[in-house]
């Protein structure tokens, strides 16, 4: 656990009085950490009282995301969810120890980001319609290369079988740089990549991008297409980032948190600094974000099960 921030004293009745826990269910040095520790800075000095960084990586996310779910509802303990732990997993697993609606009082989306569609340069096609067109020609003689079964460009991949009707072989890897590495050897053919590392390598025509998963198109892939206006209308595919208390914490504190993170999203700083990160901040009331989780649970519902994945 990192500290963040100084101790300053106030009132014993007023919030916050005491350190804030702030749980992020991923290792250090990950895009989750780093959003967290840019959170948690601002924070800390905001409110005048240490942000303690807690990862508790594991299963997925799912256990730090059962510890935040079981703290108390104070407002002393926070949570980074992401698309995975709240919306991916109740379809995953057969068991989870906790409910993502029933357990979490939502707070502010933090940020989105997106993957891009990227083949290798062997792979003899253009753009989106030519590589649909090319996969319903030869069934199941493409793959398509992922972080691993129920990772988030796994279902982005699973997503476009569906709305676009093709055979792609979904190819799993052991995380994110092998899965590129992967295809830029031409062991795989397709990827939907994280931005960031992958854009690097299609500037450089070791990959050739295709269209991006995003609703609109982005300033920082500004040449490609959405993969919705290249051929698949409606497709959208974005993973996001959100801090949760758990349920029963008091409006007040809910509120006043929402205020406190809403107000560090919009800081030139932090929004440079994400933004360079490959995240979009944007910030959500409470309502609206629990409008998405709940939304985004029955979306990859039907994905999952149609394509019958299963981690468990």
């Amino acid at each position: 656990m990192i500290m963040l921030g100084l101790a300053c004293p106030v009132g014993a009745q007023s919030y916050p009085s005491r350190p804030i826990r702030f749980i992020v269910p991923n290792p250090t040095g990950g895009g989750a950490d780093l959003v967290a520790r840019v959170i948690g800075q601002k924070l800390a000095v905001n409110l005048g009282q240490q942000v303690v960084i807690d990862n508790r990586a594991g299963a997925g996310g799912i256990i730090g995301t059962d510890l935040a779910a079981k703290s108390e509802p104070n407002g002393y303990t926070l949570m980074l969810g992401y698309t995975a732990n709240l919306c991916f997993a109740p379809s995953l697993f057969s068991k989870l120890p906790y409910d993502p609606v029933r357990d979490f009082a939502p707070v502010t989306l933090v940020g989105s980001t997106y993957y891009l569609l990227a083949a290798h340069p062997s792979v003899p096609v253009k753009s989106v319609k030519e590589l649909i067109a090319l996969a319903q020609a030869k069934p199941g003689k493409l793959n398509f290369a992922s972080n691993g079964n129920g990772q988030g460009n796994h279902l982005a991949g699973e997503l476009f079988k569906i709305m676009a009707g093709v055979n792609l072989i979904h190819v799993p890897y052991k995380g994110g740089g092998p899965a590129l590495a992967a295809v830029l050897g031409s062991e795989a053919q397709l990827i939907f990549g994280s931005t960031l590392s992958t854009l690097v390598h299609v500037k450089a025509s070791r990959l050739r991008g295709l269209a991006i998963t995003a609703a609109n198109r982005s300033a920082f892939s500004a040449d490609l297409p959405t993969i919705a206006e290249a051929g698949v209308p409606g497709y959208e595919m974005s993973t996001w980032m959100g801090v949760l208390v758990a349920a029963n914490t008091p409006r007040e504190l809910v509120a006043k948190l929402h205020a406190e993170i809403a107000g560090i999203l919009q800081a030139a700083d932090v929004r440079q600094r994400l933004s360079g990160d490959g995240l979009e901040p944007l910030g959500s009331s409470p309502t609206e974000f629990a409008g998405l989780i709940k939304a985004n649970i029955a979306k990859w519902a039907g994905v999952i099960k149609g394509a019958g994945i299963r981690i468990d």
